[in-house]
């Protein structure tokens, strides 16, 4: 539970298992804002998480009130919340899946004797040896349906496990009365099918939700839990981050992150600050300069004056929007939702206007029961179950096959509504690799001297200078006390002289054109030139994403020369520069109030926020870890052509998708009124449940080839 200096209230996280629908969501949003106190409560149904804000509320409290509607709940940690929960209730799953299935197969085997003609003794021996074997399984694989179903009705509402939880046990208790007055019908098979199709469903849905996790809380580990702080005493002590106050005065060592946001006092060095302007080029810092949390320090030994802690940080005000943007995605669940609204009574009328209809009319209680069970089995939903996950499991492993990694199926549907398309510029239009442009040849004589003052630095540029003479016969120099000269560049002794390469103004004269320079006694000064390195077919890709009529921009936090060059390069139209990560994200927000939907493309820290707000969003893998969190997709190797088939295959989904929901719509349109009029049997609606969600499989397994070159 966290305080909430700003507005005197405490922020409650709670973890929720058991929400698993938008209208679980709803009830779960509406039964803790009613609570005195609380002044809101957002869920979110990726992660099974609510986040509380509320005055003198404790978490027991919070808890209590879940309970009573029906939903368990446990006070929760984002940081020790990962995989393993999720892991778990796959296993659980699969485990219960597999059970359905074997018992299913086993049912079914001793079903087929008895339609093959078995009478009498051998027949009920049959169906014994099936409910032996069925009802234990049902009894085990149904259990998810059956908790969900009671934890509804316990809330005094209903959800879809309510008539799928009905129909199951209509089944195994008509077959057992069938059974044991040696009638001629019994529908075991029926029921453990009806099982088994629903855990496919169920267990695909959570695939496509497995890797979903929180990326706000992952951005907070940007800034380590210790510091170095300076004592009144003058020395130093290793304190918790959060101990940190306004004030105190901090130490970073080269290649340590910044804790916290302030002003250097002392030292001089270079940054890298790519999480908040994604250039990927060291900037250098001195005294009175600027800082914020989670800014990688690369060369000198720096002391900073704290100014900003905590939740105050600027890493933290990205970390609100990340979270922000998370939680608001649920228009299509809730939409979902609607639909579930009346598919869940609706079912319940039907099943009740069959059983006293037909029991009025042929006034057999018996006919009356099988008739309103085979209404509830055909109207199972089964086929719908499986229409969105199937296809999401399929374009996920198509997507795979092509290095790209899927991590939510919702992200499909939004790919797929896509009309314009924004790109970050370092690391994903280019590499955010620097390479050596213009160089002197390589017989100059300057030439070992500048390996060999590369060599000793870790600086993109010298790296960049290396690789460029690598292949080459270029020995590096035999130099003496070289070292690095925080913010300016590498020193180096020959034969009592320096040389240096470095900075402008430093390795060279003020006021000459950029790039690195080398500087040696009595000559002048040599300029090595740099350029990102392009991915390649970036520009084949641009128009590609142009033919299929989505509008494409750069939106960078670099200077306005290189992204102007690189927009003319790619041909793209319009683009923007300097942009904070705010700059970006209000952006955004403009263009969705004008109606469009948005892609975004990055894979800078500083994008992580409009990656999760975007209406789909994609990053390479190159990317920082929150930037891939905070993404919907993400994809390997260098080649950008993985948006393009991202595109592709998310609006062959849709497509495959909306084909499903067809054939389960002409399934039940006709299934239904035979299995009123009492001319579908249990065991045939549960035939008929099994094949509209066989096809609906088929038809998704239609889109797990690549077309040819979809390859990447």
């Amino acid at each position: 539970m966290a305080l909430d200096r700003a507005t005197s209230t405490e922020e409650t996280h709670l973890l929720v298992p058991g929400m698993a629908c938008a209208r679980c969501m709803i009830t779960i949003e509406s039964c803790l804002s009613d609570i005195p106190g609380v002044s809101s409560a957002r869920a979110n149904l990726t992660a099974h998480t609510v986040r509380v804000q509320a005055e003198d509320v404790t978490a027991d409290h919070l808890v209590d009130a879940l309970s009573e509607a029906g939903f368990a709940a446990r006070p929760f940690d984002p940081e020790l919340h990962g995989a393993a929960q999720s892991d778990k209730l796959g296993r659980d799953l699969l485990l219960r899946l597999g059970v359905a299935g074997f018992a299913a197969m086993n049912v079914m085997l001793l079903s087929i004797s008895v339609w093959s003609g078995a009478e009498a003794a051998t027949r009920d021996l049959l169906h014994w040896i099936s409910a032996l074997i069925a009802l234990p399984a049902m009894v085990f694989a149904g259990m998810p349906f059956y908790r969900s179903a009671v934890a509804a009705l316990a809330g005094r509402r209903i959800n879809m496990d309510v008539p799928i939880s009905l129909a199951i046990f209509l089944s195994a208790i008509g077959s057992l009365v069938e059974t044991s007055q040696g009638g001629a019908h019994a529908y075991f098979d029926a029921g453990i099918m009806l099982i088994f199709f629903l855990l496919i469903g169920r267990y695909l849905e959570h695939r496509t939700r497995a890797t979903a996790r929180s990326a706000a809380a992952e951005l907070m580990a940007m800034t380590g839990r210790h510091a170095l702080r300076r004592t009144v005493a003058g020395r130093t002590e290793i304190c918790p981050t959060n101990a940190l106050l306004p004030g105190d005065v901090i130490e970073i060592a080269p290649g340590e992150r910044i804790a916290a946001d302030g002003e250097i006092i002392e030292g001089e060095s270079e940054l890298d600050r790519s999480l908040i302007t994604g250039e990927s080029v060291p900037e250098p810092a001195q005294t009175l300069d600027t800082v914020h949390a989670g800014m990688l320090n690369l060369t000198g030994a720096i002391a900073v004056r704290v100014t900003a802690t905590g939740d105050k940080t600027l890493l933290a005000e990205i970390s609100r929007m990340i979270d922000a943007a998370e939680r608001g995605r649920g228009a299509y669940d809730r939409l979902a939702d609607r639909a579930a609204r009346i598919y869940a009574p609706g079912v319940h009328i039907l099943a009740v206007l069959a059983f006293f209809g037909w029991y009025l009319h042929a006034g057999d209680l018996r006919t009356a029961l099988q008739i309103a069970t085979a209404v509830l089995i055909v109207t199972c939903p089964c086929a719908l179950a499986l229409a969105v996950p199937t296809v999401h499991t399929v374009a996920s492993g198509r997507l795979f096959r092509q290095g790209i990694f899927l991590k939510n199926g919702d992200e499909l549907e939004r790919l797929a509504e896509v009309d314009r398309v924004l790109f970050d510029k370092t690391g994903t239009l280019t590499l955010g690799e620097p390479r050596v442009i213009e160089a002197p040849s390589a017989a100059d004589p300057a030439w070992p001297f500048a390996l060999a003052l590369a060599h000793k630095s870790c600086h993109p540029f010298s790296r960049a200078i290396v690789t460029h003479a690598e292949g080459s016969e270029i020995k590096p120099a035999e130099l003496c006390a070289v070292r690095e000269v925080p913010g300016k560049g590498m020193l180096g002794m020959y034969c009592g002289q320096e040389s240096r390469l470095g900075r402008p103004g430093w390795a060279a004269p003020q006021g000459v054109a950029p790039g690195v320079y080398l500087e040696m006694p009595d000559q002048p000064a040599l300029r090595f030139a740099f350029s990102e390195t392009l991915r390649p077919d970036a520009r084949d890709t641009i128009q590609a994403i142009g033919q299929l009529g989505l509008a494409a921009e750069i939106v960078s936090g670099d200077q306005s020369q290189s992204v102007s060059d690189l927009a003319a390069k790619l041909g793209i139209r319009d683009w923007h520069a300097r942009m904070m990560p705010s700059d970006k994200l209000s952006y955004l927000s403009g263009l969705g109030d004008q109606g469009h939907k948005i892609l975004m493309v990055g894979d800078g820290l500083n994008d992580s926020p409009v990656l999760a707000a975007a209406h789909a969003s994609i990053s390479p893998a190159s990317a920082a870890d929150v930037a891939k969190t905070a993404a919907g997709l993400v994809f390997t190797g260098h080649s950008l052509r993985a948006v393009l088939s991202a595109i592709e295959t998310a609006r062959t989904a849709r497509r495959r998708t909306l084909q499903s929901f067809a054939i389960a719509l002409c399934y039940n349109t006709f299934a239904i009124p035979l299995a009123l009029a009492g001319v579908i049997t249990p065991l045939l609606a549960a035939a008929a449940m099994s094949t509209s969600s066989i096809l609906v499989v088929l038809n998704a397994l239609r889109m797990k080839a690549p077309k040819d070159g979809e390859v990447i």
